[in-house]
């Protein structure tokens, strides 16, 4: 193979080849997952980020995000991950948006040193949202009786299988309330000067990428290749840095291989509907 010659050559004498790491960071936010439906999380995603870090003579680490948001816990744990190794190791975080990175999509990707976005792409959403299903007269029309024994008189609070209560809502609200208020001082801490005086700005409403450029809330518009030659020459190279999973999601062997796989099978198959709506929501919500 031509050129193959050179990896015969000591160390010292070959040229250092400019590599990227990118790490993708898609789907919705959420603790658990399965093998089926794997979820976007800190320990889904902590070997890539620790590998891509890792890699000593890279000056930077490219993280490429898709996510409509989800929980506002691993959102902050994976922004608190991400900040935690590129001090540690010295690396500039450039970040690229593609369909959406809105909610704690967003909080994520002001980990980022840049923010990079398609002009098409959605980006904000800095609020708090909560949603569920009611099913206060289900287990009546099927003929279940539920019975629910607790010590403490708001263990129930925000019951799906009771009628919904004002004082449940106005609870809900206030925990909402803090959560977002952590969301905007992080906005703020990372995004300074450049975020422009809007009144919506910390409403929940979310915009295009050229309309968020213009917010302060992505510093350049333009996609992850072109931006990386543009920024360390033609000769650079990308290089995704993956899970070491198997088909199922680990390595197995023999009977086991067969166990686990039906078992995941059987997993995938109940998996609850509701669940389900609630991820597409999240997905709808941005018109994705």
């Amino acid at each position: 193979m031509a050129g193959g010659w050179k990896r015969f050559l000591p160390k010292r004498f070959r040229k250092q080849e400019l590599v990227i790491p990118v790490v993708r960071l898609h789907g919705p936010i959420m603790s658990g997952g399965s093998r089926f439906r794997p979820a976007l999380n800190l320990a889904s995603i902590a070997g890539q980020l620790e590998k891509a870090f890792s890699l000593k003579n890279s000056p930077a680490v490219a993280l490429s995000i898709n996510s409509p948001g989800g929980s506002p816990v691993q959102s902050r744990m994976i922004y608190q991950r991400i900040r935690s190794l590129a001090e540690e190791k010295n690396k500039t975080v450039l970040v690229f948006v593609e369909d959406v990175a809105a909610s704690g999509g967003y909080m994520i990707a002001i980990a980022g040193d840049e923010i990079i976005a398609d002009p098409t792409s959605i980006v904000g959403s800095i609020g708090v949202v909560s949603g569920g299903f009611g099913f206060p007269e289900l287990l009546k029309k099927v003929g279940v009786e539920r019975r629910v024994y607790t010590s403490g008189e708001n263990k129930v609070i925000l019951d799906p299988f009771q009628p919904e209560k004002e004082s449940d809502i106005a609870y809900l609200k206030t925990l909402q309330a803090d959560i977002h208020e952590v969301f905007i001082d992080m906005v703020k801490a990372r995004r300074g000067i450049r975020l422009a005086d809007h009144p919506d700005l910390f409403s929940g409403l979310f915009w295009t990428g050229r309309k968020g450029f213009e917010l302060g809330l992505v510093d350049k518009l333009g996609s992850l290749r072109e931006e990386i030659k543009a920024r360390y020459g033609k000769e650079a190279r990308l290089q995704l840095v993956s899970g070491s999973r198997g088909l199922f999601g680990r390595k197995a062997h023999g009977v086991d291989a067969a166990l686990g796989a039906s078992q995941a099978i059987g997993t995938a198959a109940a998996s609850s509907l509701a669940e389900t709506l609630e991820e597409r929501a999240l997905w709808a919500r941005y018109g994705l």
